[in-house]
Order: C-alpha cells, then sequence, then structure tokens
C-alpha cells in the first residue's frame, strides 16, 4: 500500500541564533527542576504505595491492634468476620498434625475428663453401696415389695426412702435483667423451662419487697413450696437460686455464696456488658453442676456381740463341713454307679471308713481304669482304696477283641459276635479255616461257630483249575496217534496246570487223579477207533511224563467215538472228535 506524504509546513517564525537558543532551554529545565522536584518526588512515592500493596500491609500492622481492641469495646463483627477463617485454620491444622492442637488442649481437657470420670464413678460407686447395704435386710425387702408395686427401680425407691437432701437444679439470673444466665439440673430430675422459672423467682422478689416494705438491698433468701424449697444467694451482678428436695444443711449456703463469687471472678466482664446473649455463660456450667449435690442417710452400724460371733462360726463351720461332705458323698455315689454301667466292672462291694472310701470288685483287662474315671468324678484319689481282681467279660466288644487277637483274621475276613455265636463273613484260605474251627472251641464264651458266609480260597481255586483241566484238549491227525503241529504251547499250559491242581490239592488235604481219555471220529470200525483212542491216551500220557509228571497220577483210556466231543455235521466236527480229554478225580488224602 502506497502512502501519501504531506509537504513540510513553511515555518514563518523568525529564526533564532542556535546558541542563544540552547541556553535559555537549559535555564528553563533548571528552573523547573528547582520548583517541580518535590511534587515530583512525592508524586514517585504516591504511586510507588499504589503498585506496591505490600507497603499497605506493612501500615495496616502498625494500627491494627489498637484497632481489634476499639472494635471489639464497640460490637461482636470482628469475632464474626474471623470466625470462618479461625475455623478454616484450625481445620487446616488439625487435618495437617493432629498431633499439635491435641497437644495445646492436653493440660485444659485432661483434667477436666478426669474430673468428669471421676465424679461419675464416685456417685455409681455410692450409688451400688447403699443399694447393696439395703438388699438384704429386712427394710431393703420391704422397699423391694414396694418397687414392685409401684414399678420403680429398686434404686429410686431406696433414695426416696433414704435421701436427707437432694439439690435439683441450679439457676444463675441476671440481676438487672432477670434472665437466666446459665442452667443446670440433676440426671434424675425432669428439668423445669428456665425462663418461666426466672420470671416467677422475680416477680415473688417484687411481691415481697412491695408487700413488706423491704428495702431495695433487701432480698428474699429462702422459698418453701411442698417438700422443696429454693434457696437464693445474691451477687453484685448475677443471682444464684437452688432447687432442693429434703433439709440441705445450713452450710451449703456457703457453698452457694463460694460459687457465686467465682461466676463474678470469672465472667466479671461478661456480666456487667449482658446484652441478652448467654453464649459467653456456657464455660460456667461445670461451676453450676458441681451444686448439684446430695445426700442419703447412712445406716447405723450395730455392735454385734460376741456370743453371736461364735455362734456364727460355729454355724459357718457346720454348714461348711455339711456342703463338703454332702458334695463329696455325692460324688462318690456318682462314681460307684459310673463303674456299675462301665462294661467290664463288677462292683462287689463299697464302704466309708476313717474319711476314706473303698471299693472292691472285678475288673476286664479292657475295662477303662476306675482310676482315669475317678477325675472325672472329680474325686481325689488319694482318698479312694480300691482293689479289682482281673477277669474276662462276656461284653461282645470285649468278647471280639480277644477273639481277633486269636485267630488274626485277613482284611477281608469280617468277625461279629452276638449272643454266644461267632459269625465270619469274607473269603479265608482253607488252612485258616480249618484252624479256626479248632481254636473257637477253646475260646471261652463261643457256643458256636457260624462259617456259611465265608469263602475258602483254596477250594475255589482248586475248583477254577479243575475245570480248566477238563475243558482242555489235544487234537490228533486222523487215523494216528500223532498230536496236530502247534499244540506245544497249549501242551505246557497244561503241564502248569496239573502241577498247580496237585499243589491245591496238598493244602485241602486230598489226592488228584487224572484220567487221560481218548477219542476218535466215527469213520472206520469201532475196534480199530478203541485201538487207536487208547494208543491216543498212551501217547499223551508219555508226553507229560516227559514234562516232568509222575506216572502213578494218570490212568489212560480208549473210548473210541461212542462218547463225542460234538455230533458230525462236518469235516470240521470230525476233527474235533480226534482228541484226548482230561477228567479230574479228587479223594481224601488218608496220610
Amino acid at each position: 500500500m502506497w502512502k501519501m506524504s504531506n509537504p513540510p509546513a513553511h515555518d514563518t517564525r523568525k529564526e533564532v541564533p542556535k546558541d542563544d537558543q540552547s541556553s535559555g532551554g537549559n535555564a528553563l529545565v533548571k528552573l523547573r527542576g528547582l520548583l517541580l522536584e518535590p511534587v515530583q518526588t512525592q508524586l514517585g512515592k504516591l504511586q510507588d504505595r499504589l503498585d506496591k500493596p505490600e507497603l499497605h500491609a506493612n501500615d495496616v500492622s502498625q494500627v491494627l491492634p489498637e484497632a481489634i481492641v476499639l472494635r471489639s469495646t464497640r460490637d461482636k463483627q470482628i469475632a464474626k468476620a474471623l470466625e470462618p477463617s479461625v475455623e478454616e485454620a484450625i481445620k487446616t491444622s488439625i487435618q495437617k498434625d493432629p498431633k499439635v492442637l491435641a497437644d495445646v488442649l492436653f493440660p485444659v481437657m485432661g483434667p477436666a475428663i478426669r474430673k468428669a470420670i471421676s465424679s461419675t464413678i464416685r456417685g455409681m460407686i455410692q450409688s451400688l453401696n447403699q443399694i447393696l447395704e439395703y438388699s438384704l435386710s429386712l427394710q431393703g425387702l420391704k422397699w423391694r415389695l414396694e418397687a414392685l408395686q409401684t414399678r420403680r427401680p429398686f434404686g429410686e425407691v431406696v433414695l426416696l426412702h433414704t435421701l436427707v437432701y437432694h439439690v435439683e437444679q441450679v439457676f444463675l439470673i441476671h440481676r438487672n435483667t432477670g434472665l437466666v444466665l446459665q442452667h443446670a439440673v440433676s440426671k434424675e430430675v425432669t428439668p423445669e423451662d428456665p425462663d418461666m422459672v426466672s420470671c416467677m423467682l422475680t416477680a415473688i422478689q417484687d411481691f415481697v419487697k412491695d408487700s413488706f416494705g423491704a428495702e431495695k438491698e433487701e432480698t428474699l433468701q429462702t422459698l418453701s413450696i411442698g417438700d422443696r424449697s429454693v434457696w437464693i444467694e445474691e451477687g453484685p451482678q448475677a443471682v444464684l437460686a437452688a432447687v432442693i428436695h429434703g433439709n440441705a444443711p445450713t452450710d451449703f449456703h456457703s457453698v452457694l455464696a463460694e460459687t457465686l463469687d467465682a461466676i463474678h471472678l470469672k465472667q466479671r466482664s461478661a456480666l456487667e456488658s449482658f446484652d441478652g446473649d448467654n453464649t459467653p455463660f456456657e464455660a460456667i456450667k461445670t461451676d453450676l453442676e458441681e451444686c448439684l449435690q446430695y445426700q442419703v442417710e447412712q445406716q447405723k452400724q450395730k455392735k454385734i456381740p460376741v456370743l453371736w460371733i461364735l455362734l456364727g462360726a460355729v454355724i459357718l463351720f457346720v454348714g461348711t463341713w455339711f456342703f463338703y461332705s454332702f458334695r463329696d458323698n455325692n460324688r462318690w455315689a456318682h462314681y460307684v454307679e459310673m463303674l456299675k454301667d462301665e462294661p467290664g466292672i463288677v462292683v462287689t462291694s463299697t464302704e466309708k471308713r476313717s474319711g476314706k472310701y473303698y471299693i472292691f470288685g472285678l475288673r476286664d483287662p479292657l475295662a477303662p481304669d476306675p482310676v482315669k474315671m475317678m477325675k472325672r468324678a472329680n474325686l481325689q484319689p488319694k482318698k479312694i482304696i480300691s482293689h479289682w481282681e482281673p477277669y474276662h467279660s462276656f461284653y461282645p466288644e470285649f468278647m471280639l477283641h480277644r477273639i481277633k487277637a486269636i485267630l488274626r483274621p485277613t482284611e477281608t475276613m469280617t468277625l461279629k459276635f452276638k449272643d454266644g455265636i461267632l459269625h465270619a463273613y469274607g473269603s479265608a484260605s482253607n488252612q485258616w479255616i480249618v484252624a479256626t474251627r479248632k481254636i473257637v472251641n477253646t475260646i471261652p464264651g463261643i457256643v458256636r461257630f457260624q462259617e456259611d458266609n465265608v469263602i475258602d480260597t483254596d477250594l475255589k481255586a482248586i475248583q477254577t483249575i479243575r475245570g480248566k483241566i477238563e475243558r482242555e484238549f489235544l487234537a490228533f491227525k486222523s487215523g494216528s496217534a500223532r498230536i496236530t503241529s502247534n499244540q506245544e504251547s497249549r501242551l505246557q499250559e497244561l503241564v502248569r496246570d496239573i502241577k498247580r491242581l496237585h499243589a491245591l490239592a496238598q493244602v485241602l488235604g486230598k489226592r488228584a487223579y487224572i484220567e487221560i481219555v481218548g477219542h476218535t471220529d466215527s469213520t472206520g470200525p469201532e475196534k480199530t477207533n478203541l485201538k487207536i483212542s487208547r494208543e491216543r491216551a498212551d501217547r499223551v500220557l508219555s508226553m507229560l511224563i516227559s514234562k516232568g509228571l509222575k506216572a502213578e497220577g494218570f490212568t489212560t483210556t480208549g473210548v473210541g467215538s461212542r462218547e463225542p466231543l460234538k455230533q458230525e455235521i462236518s469235516e470240521m466236527d470230525r476233527g474235533l472228535n480226534r482228541c484226548v480229554t482230561f477228567r479230574v478225580i479228587l479223594k481224601d488224602n488218608l496220610k
């Protein structure tokens, strides 16, 4: 953008020489400096005060304490203005470090708390002592009956009959205005309206002065209403009135006077400047509460004659002896009954001599120890002499325990004893079964041994091996006594089964015999078939003997085609009939 410049204006003033102009300007500057320098200095300082607020704080700090004092005497605006800041400062201090404020308040709060707790505990102990004092007496029983009839607590009834006096309420009243400054009331009393009581007292005071021409300085000191009285103590700025139930001692006037003097001393300025706000007088409530005193009648202690003391001691001794004797006899009887009910223990006789108990009887070794049972009955073993003869009880659990120890059954066996019969369940070897049959007849208490549910494992095994052998067969070629090929393994297994059969037979007391039977198919003459079948049986016997078996346990026979294994319909059926089978015969060993 182009800017247009204006041509310089023509200066019509008269040109002055440069030297004269310079000297004149300096003189004016000096003159202006001399005239305006103090003013400029002051203006600079004022500008600094405006630009720097901290200078204002310094000025305000010089007059702030006097200003606060002057404003505090005028009204309470300073306190109201500082209240939020003080509360926030205290809150911040507690959040930051509670210990600081706790250390500051401890010298004040600690004694106050201890004093309150001590006062409460003393009152509780005094009330408890009073209740206990009258609980067991004749008078106490009457009062307890009264408490039940009137549905009042027993402590309240006792206090009602034994109370000498009780300061129920204390009022602190401003003398000039008649307003209540502070009020304290006992816990057992329903409080009245303090302002109403204050108005009533003021009206009565005025009535007395007007009616009886009393001087202005003269005041009513005592007012009686039924069984209650009001004691009034006046001071320069305040009046202390106490509502008393009963007859208080005259020295209680001094208690009220001292309390009122202390209040005037503590709250002098607050009393003089009282404007209707009783908040400053919260601090003296504890002083008023100390005036809430009471006193009860003390029960007179009667002298107890020496004879009564001795009689009481004798009764106590006899009662103690009777108690312990009854207790020990009861425990002893309970102990004897425990022994009689215990299986395996038979009590034959009991007696008591010279302060000790004697007991005799029979005891099974499996029965509980009578000495340990004494502890269960809370008896001292030193005071009991016992003698027990050993015997065997027929109690089923004891019998079964002894039977198992003698017979030693395996884990596969279960024994039960009931009504003299020993029942056996499970499986066992033939040797254990045979031995048990002999042993049970020697055990006292066993009438019969029931073994129907016992499985003889050896007999079962020999039956199994017998069936396996009798189901075995060896095939032969047609018209000859030569066995077919690939039967060597079957022959070896047959040999092992026969050896196992002889071993089991020996265990069972038997002897095993094996008959080797030869068979043929129906082709060919029967005479020829009989011959071939015998040859086949003899051939198998020779093979078994060659495998280590003895010939005396075998017999051979041939049946030809008379006992076929299968009806011949096909060539396969005829091949099955060309074989040798085995028959097992078990006989008792006579040796």
